[in-house]
């Protein structure tokens, strides 16, 4: 995989955002990751009027992980870096419930753009639950 270009995961998380359903929150989400098959996914938060049942731009992210564009025969792809944005533009952390689903999907070497820099998911989720420890129990 070559160099993350971060100036591009941006550029193309504040375009997500721009098409973000947030009527409720006035909080527009954006978020745009790399992918490992070389694709740039992305995602936006669409609220609903009851709350608990919005989607996190994350979530929809996600979706399109698994959507019509993942090469034919690639079971499990994996999310490579992301940026998340606000409705300024600027970087905003993932909630918890947007952490652990981003584990799943990129692991513990999934890179996040964050306001302090770039860090591992490791560090935005350290001890985090995962498959594995599922299989412990196995």
């Amino acid at each position: 995989m070559t160099e993350i270009d971060w100036a591009r995961l941006r550029t193309a998380a504040r375009e997500a955002m721009q098409r973000a359903y947030a009527p409720y929150s006035g909080f527009p989400v954006g978020a745009a990751a790399l992918v490992d098959d070389g694709r740039t996914i992305t995602g936006c938060n669409v609220e609903n009027a009851s709350y608990g049942l919005g989607l996190c731009a994350e979530c929809s992210l996600v979706s399109a992980l698994y959507g019509p564009e993942k090469p034919a025969g690639q079971d499990r792809p994996r999310l490579v870096a992301l940026s998340v944005v606000d409705g300024n533009g600027d970087p905003v952390m993932p909630c918890g419930r947007c952490r652990q689903l981003l584990w799943e999907h990129g692991g513990p070497g999934l890179l996040l753009e964050t306001a302090r820099g770039v860090v591992p998911m490791t560090e935005v989720l350290p001890d985090a639950f995962g498959a594995e420890d599922l299989d412990r129990l196995s």
